[in-house]
């Protein structure tokens, strides 16, 4: 476990430990700074994840939150694999209501891979996926229709949800709001930036109130205003009972997760 992991596998257990979001940033950049300045193993400078973010909650405190519900999206023994090449083995994750999953790891491990197997788009050859509830699915590419403007794409979701079209535009924006967009400008998905699409593929995934939501990299091309607007978002989410997959490889947003995939091959196994 190299010192990325280390702080990843930290900042998770911190979070799991309802250590506020504020704090718990701090204590995981200090511990950063401290190991990129001072180099070292941080087995040998910290302890173990677990034993040291058991110090920091004996020593400033946790925050009360929700208790996790029943289990939403529980993934087993997940394999793929294409021609030779094995991109998955052996992955498994259990995601409850009211928890946010965060799936990492190298580029091209697989991530995408499996988060498209747990929406259903994508056959394993070994394993299982369970999903209780409805389920929403943001791609990190594609998903809008070039030559629709925001609400009609608000208004197709709605009708498959048998939403009348009034009620699906105004829900669509009101959602888009959220993430700091004004959808009501009548301006084609083509003619939309790469970071304004992506938050029509968010508002769309987000529609139907999905007990189960799965985002594979949601924030591309994303500013740091929307960046913070996401995130709230999906804390907000959580703590009305989403269970929520997120695909990322940002370290910064790890203590803000309550269970982490590594999917870096030395790493696969799962952990729920």
């Amino acid at each position: 476990m190299n010192a990325d992991d280390w702080l990843r596998a930290f900042a998770a257990e911190l979070y799991q430990r309802r250590v506020g979001g504020d704090a718990a940033r701090h204590v995981v950049a200090e511990a950063a700074t401290h190991l990129r300045e001072g180099g070292g193993d941080p087995w040998l400078v910290f302890g173990s994840p677990q034993a040291y973010a058991a110090a920091i909650v004996e020593s400033i405190g946790t925050t009360p939150g929700p208790r996790p519900g029943p289990v939403r999206l529980h993934a087993r023994g997940i394999t793929k694999r294409y021609g030779r090449q094995v991109v998955l083995r052996d992955a498994t994750l259990t995601v409850r209501a009211g928890q946010i999953a965060a799936v990492v790891g190298a580029n091209g491990c697989g991530k995408s891979t499996f988060l498209r197997i747990c929406a259903g788009l994508v056959s394993p050859d070994a394993g299982e996926v369970t999903v209780s509830g409805r389920l929403g699915y943001c791609p990190q590419q594609g998903g809008t229709a070039d030559f629709l403007l925001p609400d009609e794409h608000f208004v197709l979701v709605g009708a498959g949800q048998g939403v009348p079209r009034g009620p699906a535009r105004q829900a669509g924006r009101a959602a888009a709001r959220q993430l700091g967009w004004d959808a009501e400008n009548a301006v084609l998905a083509r003619h939309l930036s790469g970071g304004t699409r992506q938050k029509l593929n968010l508002t769309m995934s987000t529609l139907a109130q999905p007990d189960v939501l799965l985002l594979d990299e949601p924030y591309q091309g994303f500013d740091q205003g929307s960046y913070v607007n996401l995130w709230d978002q999906l804390t907000r989410l959580r703590d009305e009972g989403r269970a929520i997959v997120v695909v990322t490889h940002l370290l910064n947003q790890l203590d803000r997760v309550d269970l982490v995939l590594d999917l870096t091959p030395a790493h696969q196994g799962g952990r729920s």
